[in-house]
C-alpha cells in the first residue's frame, strides 16, 4: 500500500469519526457545524448559510486535509488564519459544506486586509486532496451526452441512467491511479462535470433544484471497460481505488453560472481526445438534482457526476482502441472550474 493511499484511509477514518460525531448531537432537521481551527465548537443552527463567491479545495498537511481558499494573494490556510485572528471557521471542505460559512468569509476578508504573507501557500507547493473528502452518496449519470450515447451505439436515455461509486474511488489533483494493481487492461478516460451538493434535497422541482447545489468540480469517471462490460451492472468497472479523481477546486454555484454551458476537455500525454460542451447535456443539471431527489434524499457533500461526452476510446472503431496504460499524464479541463491531472502507473 503506498503512503498516498495510507494517508487518505487515516483522513477518510478521520472524517468518519467527525461526521458520526455530529449526528449524535443534533436532531436530523438539524446540520452540525464543523470545529474551527482549535477554537471552540461552531454554532450548531438549523439551516446554515451556504459560502458563496469562493474557490475552495482541500490541502495535505502532516496526515490531515485542510481547507484552503483560492485567493489573489496565494492558497489561504483557513484554519491558520483562524487561528491568528481568534475568529472560528470550516477545517475543510467537508465542513464548509455541511455546516456552511461560519465566519469563512471574514476569516479571508481580515486575511486578505492585514496581508499577512505566512498565511498564503504558493499553489506549487501544496500537496492537494479530493476536493471532497467524505461525501454520503457518489452518484454517476450514464450515457449522458447525447453525442457520447451515439457513438456508443446506444439510444438516447429516456430516463437518467444511475449508477453509484463509493469513496475508495476519491482521488485528488496531481494524483495516482494504480492501474497496474487492477486485474483488467481496457482503461478509459471520462471527463466529467460535478455537481457538489449544499443542502438536503428531497423531491424537490427542476426550477428549485439549482438552488440546492453548492457548486461544481471539475472530475473524472475512470473506468475499466472490460470490468464494466462483464455484465448489465457497470459498478465493478467504476469502483476500484482511486477511480474518482475531483479537484483541484469547489467553485461555488454563484461563480459558475448557468453549468448547462461550460467547455469540457479531456488530454492524455498533451492531446486532446475529447472536446465538447456541457449543452450537450441530455438531462441537464437541474434535471439530474429534481429527478434523483425524487428516488432518495441528497444530503450536503454528495455528488454528482453527471456524465462524459463524445470521444472516448470505447467509442472508436474497435481496430483504433488504444487503451490507457501505466505512465500516461492526462488532464481535464472545464471552463471556469480548473484543470485536474492525474497519472497512471
Amino acid at each position: 500500500m503506498t503512503n498516498q493511499r495510507r494517508n487518505f484511509l487515516k483522513v477518510s477514518a478521520l472524517a468518519a469519526g467527525v461526521s458520526a460525531l455530529a449526528s449524535t448531537t443534533i436532531s436530523d432537521e438539524a446540520q452540525a457545524q464543523g470545529v474551527g481551527a482549535g477554537m471552540s465548537p461552531l454554532k450548531k443552527i438549523a439551516n446554515p448559510v451556504m459560502a458563496t463567491n469562493m474557490t475552495v479545495l482541500n490541502y495535505r498537511q502532516g496526515d490531515e486535509y485542510l481547507l484552503g481558499v483560492k485567493t489573489p494573494k496565494g492558497i489561504l490556510k483557513v484554519d491558520q488564519a483562524a487561528k491568528v485572528f481568534k475568529l472560528k471557521a470550516p477545517r475543510t471542505t467537508d465542513d464548509l459544506i455541511q455546516f456552511g460559512d461560519q465566519g469563512l468569509t471574514n476569516v479571508v476578508a481580515l486575511a486578505l486586509e492585514k496581508g499577512h504573507a505566512g498565511l498564503f501557500l504558493d499553489e506549487s507547493n501544496i500537496t492537494y486532496g479530493p476536493a471532497i473528502t467524505n461525501p454520503e452518496k457518489i452518484i454517476c449519470v450514464g450515457l449522458n451526452y447525447a453525442k457520447h450515447a451515439r457513438e456508443t451505439n446506444n439510444p438516447i436515455p429516456k430516463l437518467p441512467i444511475l449508477f453509484n461509486k463509493f469513496n475508495n474511488t476519491l482521488n485528488a489533483h496531481q494524483g495516482v491511479i494504480q492501474v497496474s494493481a487492477v486485474n483488467a487492461e481496457k482503461f478509459d478516460y471520462e471527463a466529467e462535470l460535478v455537481i457538489v451538493m449544499g443542502r438536503r434535497a428531497s423531491n424537490v422541482s427542476e426550477a428549485q433544484a439549482l438552488s440546492y447545489v453548492f457548486g461544481y468540480a471539475t472530475g473524472q469517471d475512470f473506468t475499466a471497460r472490460d470490468l464494466q462490460q462483464r455484465s448489465s451492472q457497470w459498478m465493478i468497472g467504476k469502483t476500484n481505488d482511486g477511480f474518482a479523481p475531483v479537484g483541484p477546486y469547489v467553485v461555488t454555484s454563484d461563480l459558475v453560472g448557468n453549468p448547462d454551458n461550460l467547455k469540457i476537455e479531456q488530454y492524455v500525454n498533451g492531446q486532446v481526445r475529447q472536446s465538447s460542451n456541457t449543452n450537450d447535456l441530455v438531462f441537464k443539471c437541474a434535471q439530474i438534482v429534481s429527478y434523483t431527489s425524487k428516488i432518495f434524499t441528497l444530503e450536503p457533500g454528495d455528488i454528482i457526476f453527471t456524465g462524459t461526452p463524445e470521444g472516448v476510446i470505447t467509442g472508436y472503431p474497435k481496430d483504433k482502441q488504444v487503451w490507457l496504460k501505466p505512465g500516461d499524464r492526462l488532464e481535464t479541463r472545464i471552463e471556469k472550474l480548473g484543470s485536474l491531472n492525474f497519472t497512471l502507473t
